[in-house]
């Protein structure tokens, strides 16, 4: 199947691209970087005059500005991205009769959920503008389903990590720290908590998304097995590492922080539908990220 593939160059779709590659799958990159197919997906005219002339069959959207920073000094470019641009890929799906639109939105819909684990029932509650447009993201692509009939598949996931992520985010930079037995800065005593999960195994639901009926219509949560305190993520690390790096346990940063977010995923839909099954544990993962920030340096 030819896969158009959105925000190519990111760390994610990197992932995912690898992955449809060694499953029968052919994707077909696009990003506002890069060499080829390079384009907004918020620019109508690059979407409908030149996405529209390449052969597809089915859309991986990832196309996000997902820097929680960015979307907070900038609203507006983050809903022409997020939300408006998603609408332009789901009218040119919709046009190219494609059959399936896998539709990547985020945990941060959920905000701070009261109960866990998060089930894909379970209310919104966003708090940024971030979160915002991806609740208008998964909006348009329902009503694309319901009104259209285009097969759209939606993920909500919780933290990705893997080789290519950025170096200012959370896993990498505690590689980094423990690599070179530098303090690790834990803000709020790294009390907040979530389930991270090697991008790779992402890649593998994608694939199931594309390819199982039992997807369309549907949102799927999705995370790592584990559930750990970003402090006992940054243990596990150090230990991995053998590093001799401190844990520094700061305050919060502001007070909307002072309350630990603590959200983690169900994922019985998603084993029960699609039959998903992981392909990378945690410490794999996370030595496979450590041998990739080894040869950066």
């Amino acid at each position: 199947m030819k896969v158009l593939v959105t925000g190519a160059s990111g760390f994610v779709a990197r992932h995912v691209i690898e992955y449809l590659s060694t499953h029968g799958h052919e994707p077909i990159p696009t990003d506002v970087v890069g060499e080829t197919n390079r384009g907004s997906v918020a620019d109508k005219s690059f979407v409908f005059d030149t996405l529209s002339k390449i052969d597809f069959e089915a859309v991986v959207h990832l196309a996000a500005i997902a820097d929680l920073k960015k979307t907070l000094d900038d609203p507006h470019t983050a809903f022409d991205v997020n939300s408006y641009g998603t609408l332009n890929m789901l009218e040119l799906a919709a046009r190219k009769k494609v059959s399936r639109f896998v539709c990547a939105s985020s945990a941060n819909v959920y905000g701070a959920p009261k109960v866990n684990p998060v089930t894909e029932e379970t209310s919104f509650n966003p708090r940024v503008p971030y979160d915002y447009s991806k609740v208008a993201a998964e909006a348009f692509a329902m009503g694309y389903y319901r009104a259209k009939g285009l097969p759209v598949a939606i993920t909500r996931s919780w933290l990705l990590f893997g080789e290519y992520d950025a170096m200012n985010r959370a896993v990498p930079r505690f590689i980094k720290s423990c690599l070179e037995n530098q303090p690790i800065s834990l803000f709020n005593s790294g009390r907040d908590t979530t389930a991270p999960c090697h991008a790779s195994n992402y890649g593998k639901l994608v694939v199931a998304l594309l390819e199982r009926s039992e997807a369309i219509g549907q949102a799927f949560n999705f995370g790592g097995e584990r559930v750990l305190s970003i402090r006992e993520l940054a243990e596990l690390i150090k230990k991995l590492t053998a590093s001799s790096s401190e844990l520094r346990l700061l305050p919060p940063r502001s007070e909307a922080e002072s309350e630990p977010m603590v959200s983690y995923p169900s994922l019985e839909k998603m084993k029960d539908r699609l039959g998903y099954s992981y392909n990378i544990d945690l410490e794999t993962g996370l030595k496979r990220t450590v041998d990739w920030v080894k040869k950066l340096s």
